[in-house]
């Protein structure tokens, strides 16, 4: 009895055993697939982070746009009130 639960658990660790070190072990091809994957979530952010200044840029322009109407307008009947 025992040992055949002997020779299960060392099977069971020589199985395991190359499946728990594989981790530790990144190759060239893995480190420049993370460093890619990186480079593009990075190059992501960025274009996001343009994308809201953009935005904002423009929503500024228009608030800014819209009360230079607002005022030509009112000028524009305070003169018209002023004939």
């Amino acid at each position: 009895m025992k040992r055949i639960a002997a020779l299960t658990l060392l099977a069971l660790l020589s199985v395991a055993w190359p499946i728990a070190a594989r981790p530790q072990q990144m190759s060239t091809e893995e480190y420049a697939r993370l460093s890619r994957k990186q480079q593009k979530k990075q190059l992501k952010m960025l274009k996001k982070g343009a994308k809201k200044e953009k935005k904002a840029i423009k929503k500024n322009e228009k608030a800014q746009r819209k009360a230079a109407k607002k005022q030509r307008k009112a000028m524009e009947k305070y003169q018209r009130a002023q004939r």
